[in-house]
């Protein structure tokens, strides 16, 4: 895209790179929802005591979906079996794991009509925030177009038509944060 100058260019840049953050946080944060299936990705944000340090599980053993429903985490060092299963106990997963030794199995109960509304409103939830994200990078970058016509680096015209430029934006990153949420909606309320 062709800017009058480098402000402008710099105010775009700025505000698409917001929009992107806004819309990988979302993506981020629902690939961490369980939807009645095994996700190693619900494991993400469980951190174990390793030596010391919290280490994210998947740094520390390997994650796999024997079934559709349950989770099998196979630690490199046995010898974290114990600290592992602690860690999913303590967090809000909400699932009990069961461990032989060497592996440590989660089963993952199937979600109630109940739990999965619960779902669907938090994720409507984190789209909305997502769209907030987005609304407040849509008034920032238009208080920057309207600060350069302020010191006469813009004609009006051109601050109207950079304005109708970022409107234009948010629809499709609106558009695109529906569509996400839509997706994530079906894949909870499948049965």
């Amino acid at each position: 895209m062709n800017y009058e100058n480098e402000n402008v260019e710099l105010i775009f840049d700025t505000f698409e790179e917001e929009l992107s953050k806004a819309i990988s946080h979302l993506e981020s944060e629902l690939s961490s929802i369980r939807a009645g299936r095994a996700n190693p990705k619900m494991l993400d944000k469980i951190l174990v005591d390793y030596y010391g340090t919290p280490t994210p599980i998947a740094h520390m053993a390997n994650i796999s979906i024997p079934e559709a429903r349950q989770l099998m985490i196979s630690p490199w060092d046995i010898t974290n079996v114990k600290n592992i299963t602690k860690a999913i106990l303590a967090s809000d997963l909400g699932i009990t794991p069961t461990d032989d030794g060497r592996v440590i199995r989660l089963t993952l109960p199937m979600l109630t009509e109940e739990r999965r509304r619960e779902l669907v409103k938090n994720t409507k939830s984190l789209a909305e925030n997502a769209k907030i994200a987005c609304r407040n990078a849509r008034r920032d970058a238009i208080e920057e177009l309207k600060k350069l016509k302020k010191d006469g680096e813009l004609t009006e015209d051109a601050e109207a038509s950079y304005e109708k430029q970022v409107q234009k934006v948010i629809d499709e990153k609106s558009a695109k944060i529906d569509s996400i949420m839509d997706d994530k909606e079906k894949e909870i309320m499948q049965v």
